[in-house]
């Protein structure tokens, strides 16, 4: 029988957004960036309130469907506890549905809240390991996850097929040297709606060339970023996508012309931009600016933070 937490505990987390797939790593590679959503959670005698600021404020579920609060009573029924109700606060600066990994940070963000409350308990706490593996598990693939629980850049993979995969990741040491350029546009898209322009079935070749540059992006990412221009091509999913994001295609072509390592973020429509050399050019950033891109640039993001006895906001 699960036992009840009491009511009056409080918790929070810092989680933060990330990049998946770098080019030809898809559903592989990812890379957290230094932009967070932070979650606050209380533990109530009954009910469930959601207080939403910032990001998906007035769009998203109010309600026990809201991705957090399903995280967070996954969380806490991993580790074999319950909350009677709830009040959960929502501080959000990742945008939603631009590929910058926000439903992946809901997710570990919820999980990581639990794991404050749960070690206010006997319970003891997820590790890396399980939240990596929960989380991974609501999103159907881990790069995104795995980026947001371990923090830098992460190889992520998954093992077996069915219902019941294993996923699990390990994190790359990103060179000092790189520099991370996200631009992020007006317009949304959905990693749904743009995985069905995707082929069942690629050649051999194209196999082959992502194969191949994938396992260059590790060697460019950790000791080579001179390598990075060519250790990002891909031929798997980005062309496919290109006609469903024509601005985001663009630009992406204007910094590649450049000499600039750029590639979709995620399913897109960001874009994101690494360098071992100076800002951006000109001509990219202009396009950017007339296209309805924010261009920033960006610091490598820390792995997952939670704390037990934090103010709960709302």
């Amino acid at each position: 029988m699960t036992q009840n937490l009491p009511s009056g505990l409080t918790a929070g987390a810092v989680v933060a957004a990330s990049s998946a797939n770098l080019g030809p790593g898809f559903d592989s590679l990812g890379l957290a960036l230094s932009l967070y959503d932070e979650i606050t959670v209380e533990t109530t005698d009954s009910g469930l309130t959601i207080d939403v600021e910032g990001e998906g404020a007035g769009q998203v579920p109010l309600d026990a469907s809201h991705l957090v609060v399903r995280a967070i009573r996954h969380g806490l029924q991993a580790a074999g506890v319950g909350a009677a109700g709830l009040k959960v606060h929502c501080r959000n600066a990742i945008p939603h549905s631009r590929g910058l990994g926000s439903s992946a940070a809901a997710v570990v963000g919820g999980l990581a809240a639990a794991n404050a409350l749960v070690a206010q308990s006997d319970s003891a706490p997820l590790t890396d390991v399980e939240l990596i593996q929960l989380s991974s598990e609501f999103e159907g693939h881990p790069d995104n996850a795995s980026a947001a629980v371990l923090g830098g850049a992460v190889v992520s993979w998954t093992d077996g097929e069915g219902p019941f995969p294993r996923y699990a990741a390990a994190p790359l040491r990103l060179h000092p040297d790189i520099r991370l350029f996200p631009a992020i546009p007006e317009i949304r898209s959905s990693t749904a709606e743009t995985r069905v322009l995707l082929p069942d079935h690629v050649s051999h070749v194209d196999a082959r060339f992502n194969v191949s540059r994938a396992a260059l992006l590790v060697v460019a990412l950790t000791e080579r970023p001179d390598l990075l221009l060519e250790a990002t091509a891909d031929r798997l999913h980005q062309p496919q996508r290109a006609a469903a994001m024509p601005a985001s295609a663009e630009y992406l072509k204007i910094l590649r012309r450049s000499g600039i390592a750029a590639v979709l973020s995620g399913a897109g429509p960001a874009v994101i931009a690494l360098s071992d050399g100076p800002d951006l050019p000109a001509e990219a950033v202009e396009f950017g600016t007339a296209n309805g891109f924010t261009v920033s640039e960006m610091r490598v993001g820390e792995g997952v933070r939670w704390a037990s006895g934090v103010t709960v906001n709302g």
